[in-house]
């Protein structure tokens, strides 16, 4: 927790940090998280902040599953151990200055994920645990588990009863809350990490999450929500040299998709291997073509895959605050953070220092901002004070710079069916543009999302 001094006496709005890392890493104690920073720019705009991080089991702690696992009642721990967290923040934050009711869940990746869980949570009941989110390149869809089935987690739950001599138990799972630490750590180590994530249980996440966002079953607060470019740089493939490769590809992404060969059709279609298709990977020429390692589709495979993995549902979160008439503040980051190169652009993580005003590169290996001009950490005083104002007032603007435009919040309505984002660039003057870009890719896949997931 970080607060700042000289307070007392004042009930101040509270900053909730779930940090990241696929729900099998990561840790509120890693230096990259260090909240200081934007609670002093919280108290240089005049809007003070407390900040607090939670930690959560992760992997197999967290998120194992299996028939046993769903008798027990004790599907998505790690998930529950965050909610007790926030019941925490509500029973005590006030012998600390903060004020419960006005508190925002934030996250980034899996803690953007996780945002996205509570605000659909038990069908979207609001249990006044918090009053705004903020996503960073993650949101209420998660992929892969709508049509999760408990059968799928069950071989995993069989290895590790395997591997720590439980399987032949009368009570595997009685058996398994007796082997040591360490024998049942190092079953889980050697666990695909794909294996451990939230579940649809039934209760806390108890339907179509497509559902939920399109008939407004979610909590209605404040939504502050957005991705980056070039996600696909870390979440598309290399080596797709040619169309049979990237129909390959896509037929076996997405986990439970039924990619048919219509749908793949479609798809190749809407994410043509032509240049225009594609605003990603920064200051290379659309005319470049890349080399085999990468793929001489290179940039074909990254729209879609960053569309497939962040763009197209935050798109549709976005239009779905909007349909309810509730603020939503979406956004698209663009910067290139040092020492990353052209080719990866600004891809997954990379707004996670300018957010945190992390201009010393605490835990990094090597500082984002090393070398870079002046606009670098400029933007990153931007984007912190805008995010400080929104835990503090549910509105990212008044933040107290000066020449730049307002962050309208997202208005399908007023827009003729196309909302407005928040352009955030070291390069250019950061401002808002039409949430248009790949309309036709990420138009395509949130219908995907319904014919798949609605129900």
């Amino acid at each position: 927790m970080v607060r700042p001094a000289g307070y007392e006496g004042q009930s101040l709005p509270v900053a909730f940090w779930i940090h990241g890392g696929g729900y099998v890493m990561g840790g509120a104690t890693d230096r990259r998280y260090n909240l200081s920073f934007i609670v002093q720019n919280s108290v240089e705009i005049g809007k003070p902040i407390i900040a607090v991080s939670a930690a959560y089991r992760l992997s197999g702690w967290g998120f194992l599953d299996s028939q046993e696992i769903r008798d027990a009642g004790v599907t998505n721990i790690g998930m529950h151990d965050q909610r007790a967290a926030l019941y925490w923040v509500q029973e005590n934050i006030a012998a600390f200055g903060g004020d419960p009711s006005k508190v925002t869940i934030w996250g980034e990746s899996a803690g953007a994920g996780s945002v996205g869980i509570h605000l659909i949570a038990y069908g979207g009941r609001d249990d006044s645990l918090f009053s705004g989110a903020i996503c960073e390149s993650g949101n209420s869809i998660l992929l892969g588990i709508e049509n999760y089935d408990v059968s799928d987690g069950q071989a995993i739950y069989q290895n590790i009863t395997d591997a720590t001599g439980c399987s032949n138990t009368s009570d595997t799972l009685a058996c398994l809350r007796t082997v040591d630490f360490e024998t049942l750590n190092a079953a889980l180590n050697v666990t695909p990490s794909y294996g451990f994530y939230p579940y649809e249980d039934g209760t806390l996440i108890q339907g179509s999450q497509y559902d939920q966002l399109n008939q407004g079953n979610f909590i209605k607060v404040p939504l502050l929500s957005g991705a980056n470019t070039d996600e696909g740089s870390a979440f598309g493939p290399r080596g797709i040299n040619n169309d049979t490769a990237f129909e390959t590809f896509l037929t076996n992404t997405g986990g439970k998709l039924p990619l048919n060969e219509t749908t793949v059709s479609i798809l190749e279609a809407v994410y043509p291997n032509l240049p225009a298709v594609s605003d990603v990977l920064y200051s290379i020429p659309l005319s470049f073509t890349f080399n085999t390692t990468y793929g001489t589709q290179y940039r074909r495979a990254v729209a879609f895959g960053g569309d497939f993995a962040f763009h197209a549902a935050r798109r549709l979160q976005c239009e779905s605050w909007s349909a309810q008439n509730v603020s939503a503040y979406c956004y698209r980051f663009n910067a290139v953070a040092y020492p990353l190169t052209e080719f990866i652009g600004a891809t997954h993580f990379q707004e996670v220092a300018f957010v945190f005003n992390n201009l010393e590169g605490l835990g990094y290996a090597v500082n984002p901002f090393l070398g870079q001009p002046q606009t670098y950490p400029d933007l990153s005083e931007l984007m912190s004070r805008m995010w400080a104002s929104f835990v503090h007032d549910g509105d990212p603007n008044g933040h107290g710079l000066s020449g730049y435009e307002d962050w309208p919040a997202y208005d399908t309505i007023a827009g003729g069916g196309v909302g407005v984002d928040y352009f955030f660039d070291a390069n250019t003057t950061s401002r808002p543009e039409a949430d248009s870009w790949r309309a036709e890719g990420i138009a395509y896949l949130n219908r995907l999302w319904k014919d798949v997931y609605g129900r």
